[in-house]
């Protein structure tokens, strides 16, 4: 059996389960497990594949219908331009989340003063290692990156060393700020956000995703709560917190910050017109 007729058996089978971007998956796939390009494997698609191969590739097709992403199977997810390891124990970097690394960026590199930056709820590292990687003048900046779990960060100092063998980022095991112990200029996190009975009516490859990095509790807010109630304590004077929210969260979180007198707070959109960010001081 040639690659062509592989294809063409894996892309129908994920169809009959109702899978999304079929032809996408299937094509990552191949190119992941034949460690060829997409030309080549076009170029190639006459080219028989031994029994290994072939029981490797279906393999993958059943778990990608049982849910699995194929994020992680490849163990790779772009983000903000940069290569990301991901597995099952990290959330996998979605692209609304570059809002907030760029506004975080925009924060920074208005400023000619050295910066602390405390990326809480690290998970992957996506958004401190964005940030140490895209930010103007990298000696300014020193950044912190923590998470409750310990798998996530050896991720995060795996994708951080991955980015930038120099890398200076410092990671922390924390509960929220419980390990913490400096004051930052700039707090930024995407924390759990998701309702808890939400979560199990979300697809199949989401639910696949570690919960205690999806459940924000019954409303959501739990983590917004412990933030705005804690950050201040963590803040240098004029210093700003960061946050992803959920599409329909930011008046309860705008609530939540005026209640414990923050100032300036300001929501940001995403390229579809969602709120996304909230910034406050």
């Amino acid at each position: 059996m040639n690659i062509k007729e592989i294809r063409k058996i894996a892309i129908e089978n994920l169809i009959k389960s109702n899978i999304e971007d079929s032809n996408t998956k299937i094509s990552i796939l191949l190119q992941y497990l034949l460690s060829m390009s997409k030309t080549e494997i076009m170029l190639h698609e006459n080219m028989e594949l031994d029994e290994t191969q072939k029981e490797e590739i279906f393999k993958c097709v059943e778990e990608i219908i049982a849910g699995k992403p194929i994020q992680y199977i490849t163990h790779h997810q772009e983000f903000m331009g940069l290569n990301f390891y991901v597995d099952e124990n990290v959330l996998i970097p979605q692209p609304d989340t570059e809002i907030l690394v760029e506004e975080a960026l925009h924060m920074i590199n208005r400023k000619n003063e050295n910066i602390r930056i405390l990326d809480l709820c690290t998970g992957s590292g996506a958004i401190a290692v964005s940030i140490e990687n895209y930010a103007l003048d990298r000696n300014i900046i020193k950044i912190y990156a923590s998470d409750i779990s310990a798998e996530a960060l050896e991720i995060a100092r795996k994708n951080a060393i991955l980015n930038n063998e120099e890398t200076n980022i410092r990671f922390i095991k924390s509960n929220m700020f419980e390990n913490i112990n400096d004051k930052f200029d700039i707090i930024v996190s995407n924390p759990p956000y998701i309702e808890t009975q939400t979560i199990a009516n979300l697809s199949k490859e989401v639910q696949n995703e570690p919960h205690i990095a999806l459940d924000g509790g019954a409303d959501g807010l739990a983590f917004y709560r412990i933030i705005a109630k804690e950050a201040k304590k963590y803040l240098n004077r004029n210093g700003w917190i960061l946050f992803e929210i959920g599409y329909n969260q930011k008046e309860a979180v705008s609530n939540l910050l005026q209640e414990e007198k923050y100032e300036n707070i300001t929501c940001i959109k995403d390229l579809n017109g969602n709120d996304r960010v909230i910034m406050a001081m």
